[in-house]
């Protein structure tokens, strides 16, 4: 793959393969007049398919316009598409940037007395087609626009298009790892090399969108499996106790054992005088007393 890129800033065989296995090179089949140039060729079903060396030049060259600027939270990042909700969340977490995961509110960069305004140097958008208010206000107040492009998007206003499959959630939860991935490396806050202690411990899972069904069986798993092992470790806790209880049968049962022969019949006459008799004499020993 040809790239005018420095060497530093190539991309590796396992980024390529990242973008390959998410689909990040198949587009749509309508294609823009402007996005033609970023389009390789086109499948015999009529799907276009992207070129991807030229998908990684626009991401590194995004990332560099990223870096430079000073303050992070001058950069503002937008997805009103559910699949980029948690991609620019995290993005934002990992840079000090300002994420807008949801619906836009008209007027956020062009109506100050709005509780939602912000004034940002850049923004970078998921979607031109979906996010296209944000992308219009910044064009009416001179905010450059970063955006990821599928084959059927409209570049007007946006200055710098990533071009890339944002239909998809791992492709776009990829491009944003991959984006964050490289402003962090030219920062210097991350060193370069494989995903793991040398490189970024961080993988592109993080950014992949959730579905909240699946969260809940999820949680509802793990919190099942917890129970389940606390259980567990309660079970040898409780064999003293179960000693106890038959300590105490033991006891009921000697209670309700049958009296011997030499208990005392309770059933028998009491044999004491009669209490209205005279009492007797005392004898010679007692008189002695």
């Amino acid at each position: 793959m040809s790239t005018k890129l420095p060497a530093a800033l190539n991309a590796t065989e396992d980024d390529i393969q990242l973008l390959l296995a998410a689909q990040s090179h198949l587009g749509t089949k309508n294609c823009d007049k402007s996005m033609e140039q970023y389009v390789w060729k086109r499948r015999a079903d009529g799907i276009h398919v992207l070129n991807v060396g030229k998908t990684w030049e626009k991401l590194v060259l995004a990332a560099r316009v990223l870096a430079s600027i000073e303050n992070p939270a001058d950069v503002c990042v937008i997805s009103s598409r559910p699949y980029g909700h948690r991609a620019v969340t995290k993005y934002a977490g990992f840079t000090g940037a300002q994420a807008i995961a949801g619906r836009f509110t008209p007027g956020s960069f062009t109506n100050y007395i709005t509780r939602s305004f912000k004034e940002p140097r850049i923004i970078i958008v998921t979607d031109p087609r979906v996010d296209h208010q944000a992308i219009r206000e910044a064009a009416y107040v001179n905010i450059p626009v970063i955006a990821f492009a599928d084959t059927d998007a409209a570049l007007k206003f946006v200055d710098i298009a990533i071009p890339i499959n944002n239909k998809s959630r791992h492709s776009i939860g990829l491009m944003w790892y991959l984006l964050c991935r490289e402003v962090l490396r030219l920062r210097g806050e991350v060193a370069r090399g494989p995903t793991g202690p040398s490189g970024w411990d961080v993988l592109p899972d993080l950014f992949f969108y959730r579905d909240p069904a699946e969260e809940q069986e999820r949680e509802a798993a793990e919190k099942a499996a917890a129970e389940a092992e606390a259980e567990a470790e309660a079970a040898p806790a409780a064999a003293p106790a179960a000693d106890d209880w038959t300590a105490a049968a033991a006891t009921d049962d000697a209670l309700a054992a049958q009296p011997t022969d030499q208990a005392l019949d309770w059933s028998a006459e009491p044999q004491t005088g009669d209490w209205a008799a005279e009492p007797t004499p005392a004898t010679d020993a007692a008189a002695g007393w």
